[in-house]
């Protein structure tokens, strides 16, 4: 492995801003310091630039296998690496769905040939696959997800006592997609009476999948998970309602229940489906203002614990179809980093909280072995951004499979410039450095 120094860097990490240099060998952080003078086979003056930990995002679908058509493991790594996204965690609901260990398998050797970023791929719950669900080597794999409410895949886990067994005997962390489907359903049976389903909009689409249904199946998470001492991560937080169930009173490392908010959410309002139409189609989906608002407060103020995106492409094709059929998701995982600092730009949240909430806070959340943080004798996972450097989103610089973003046309403020995978440099000024430098994470468990 080449040996990088990284000269004069304001470096973003554990609360704090400093200038230092960075030297990195063996794919590791080998000295932090104020100056470095080693040979290195590769030095990047980051003089004016701001180095931060790679970001990790929790909460990604790559299609891989059998939905290739819109996404692969090759793509949008690559897409996440231009990004500043070092780590991805994977879903279950590709095609099939990975609902064995044997499925998961195939999952990883596929990311072990074509991942440019490092990867963990969450063991897919269902109706009846507990067996395989306890077999889940919890050092290796990043979870098992839920989805308690039907969406791309529909995997819809909607049985008691399969859900009462997997919360009391999960061997790792259970994530959930948290949509009450009876709810759900009664409002799409109201909606298509008044209007037909020819007269479904997209605008309709947060009061068929409403607040209520988020909050139903958030709440009974919550209770099954207190009801069984279950280590339980919500996904996507997407109302204000939610945010009490959640505690801030308490260090993250102490939560047995811990929540996530997505950039689409915290970046996006109903009033945008004017324009964006069903290009910010999500499930749960994109609300009011005002929940968008408390959703940001909610991640500063500790009752949301980690940023991540949700990235779920579609093609162009399937997104410009009739509300009713055009199906849910979106690419952001190129442009996560991006868009939270045109937040910092505007206010809102600062660069040490974009840090905690990004990386930091995931790797605690999923006890992450030595990444999340710029720290001697950890993995070199590392961005270097120019907070003052314009880019703008064109279908030229997309490299999502899907080739569309629902930023497209936007200016962001900042750009990133370098990006450091496992101790290898993955992506520097526009261009990908082609090889798989991504690892397969490890959990400290």
């Amino acid at each position: 492995m080449s040996t990088i120094l990284i000269k004069s860097a304001q470096i973003v990490n554990e609360g704090k801003i400093t200038t230092s240099d960075v030297y990195i060998s063996n794919g590791r952080i080998e000295m932090i310091a104020a100056e470095i003078n080693h040979p290195a086979d590769r030095e990047i003056n980051a003089e004016g630039l701001h180095l931060l930990p790679g970001l990790i995002d929790d909460q990604v679908h790559f299609r891989e296998p059998g939905l290739t058509h819109k996404a692969d493991i090759w793509h949008e790594s690559r897409a996440a690496v231009a990004g500043g996204t070092t780590s991805f965690m994977e879903m279950p609901n590709t095609v099939p769905n990975t609902l064995t260990q044997s499925l998961l398998q195939d999952k990883y050797d596929i990311a072990s040939q074509n991942a440019l970023a490092n990867y963990s791929f969450f063991m897919g719950a269902a109706n009846d696959n507990l067996e395989e669900v306890l077999k889940t080597n919890p050092r290796d794999v990043c979870g098992v997800k839920v989805f308690m409410g039907s969406s791309t895949g529909n995997m819809l886990v909607d049985n008691e006592r399969a859900l009462e067994q997997i919360f009391a005997n999960s061997p790792t962390l259970v994530a959930t997609h948290c949509e009450d489907e009876a709810t759900i359903q009664e409002n799409l049976a109201i909606y298509k009476e008044k209007y037909g389903e020819a007269g479904l909009t997209i605008d309709m689409h947060p009061l068929i999948r409403s607040a209520e249904a988020c909050y139903i199946s958030s709440s009974k998470a919550v209770e099954l998970a207190k009801k069984n001492n279950t280590r339980l991560h919500i996904l996507h937080i997407s109302t204000a309602k939610e945010i009490g169930l959640f505690r801030n009173d308490i260090p993250l490392a102490e939560k047995l229940i811990t929540a996530e908010a997505c950039i689409h959410h915290m970046w996006f309002s109903d009033v945008d489906y004017k324009t964006k139409g069903n290009f910010i189609k999500w499930n749960p989906a994109v609300k009011t203002a005002d929940d968008r608002d408390a959703i940001v407060k909610a991640v500063l103020d500790g009752h949301i614990d980690v940023i991540a995106t949700d990235h779920a492409p579609h093609t162009i094709a399937e997104k410009t179809q009739a509300y009713s059929v055009a199906p849910s998701g979106g690419p952001l995982v190129q442009h996560a980093l991006q868009a939270l600092l045109d937040m910092y730009h505007e206010g809102k949240i600062t660069l040490e909280q974009i840090v905690q909430k990004s990386a930091h806070n995931t790797a605690i959340c999923f006890q992450i072995e030595e990444r999340g943080f710029i720290r001697e004798g950890y993995w070199a996972d590392l961005v270097l951004v120019d907070l003052n450097k314009p880019y703008t989103v064109t279908k030229s610089n997309i490299l999502s499979k899907c080739g569309w973003s629902p930023f497209e046309d936007h200016t962001f403020k900042s750009s990133i410039e370098h990006t450091i995978v496992s101790g290898q440099l993955a992506y520097s000024k526009g261009s990908l450095i082609e090889y798989g430098s991504g690892r397969r994470l490890l959990f400290n468990r």
